[in-house]
């Protein structure tokens, strides 16, 4: 058994580069772009640092479709994807490695500020790839015109719920394995 699976949160560091496989009609869409993660962490003498690794991302039919909309530099995403090591020869003639991650799922987790053509981000979720009933990308209905107010949510009631009462009782058969 093995898996290869990665999670990522981070921000577009360029915007996507879009090509087509097949000619410029109707061939098999890819968008490549950087996405960058940050660690921030405290140093032996106690300053803090940060560390930023940077990601090639690959982006494939719907995916690259959705990144070719929505996604520009800065845009904080989730992608969940597999590691890829590919290698290629370089124009000096030596041989060249990379490692980058092919999407599987996409979800923009902000909007881009500034305009009319700003990405949406809908709330607790986002647009994933087309497979296995997932949806590429929300109705129309979903997304809000631009210039329209968003609809009023109701205040939430201060309601107390009864708490289930967990059961303390130690029990031999109940490993999680």
């Amino acid at each position: 058994m093995s898996l290869n699976k990665v999670m990522l949160i981070g921000n577009v560091g360029r915007d996507p580069e879009i090509r087509y496989l097949d000619g410029n009609n109707g061939g098999t869409k890819v968008a490549t772009f950087t996405l960058a993660t940050s660690e921030k962490y405290r140093d032996r003498n106690g300053e803090l640092r940060e560390n930023t690794e940077w990601h090639n991302i690959v982006a494939w039919r719907n995916s690259a479709d959705i990144a070719e909309k929505y996604v520009h530099k800065g845009t904080q995403l989730y992608i969940e994807g597999r590691l890829r090591t590919r290698s290629y020869t370089s124009q000096d003639g030596s041989k060249k490695y990379t490692t980058e991650i092919t999407v599987d799922n996409l979800q923009l987790l902000s909007k881009r500020e500034g305009g009319p053509d700003d990405a949406y981000a809908p709330q607790g979720g986002g647009y994933q790839r087309q497979g296995y009933g997932q949806q590429s990308a929300p109705a129309t209905d979903d997304i809000p015109s631009f210039g329209q107010p968003a609809p009023a949510q109701q205040p939430m009631r201060n309601t107390p719920a009864a708490a289930p009462q967990p059961d303390l009782e130690p029990k031999d058969d109940d490993l999680p394995f």
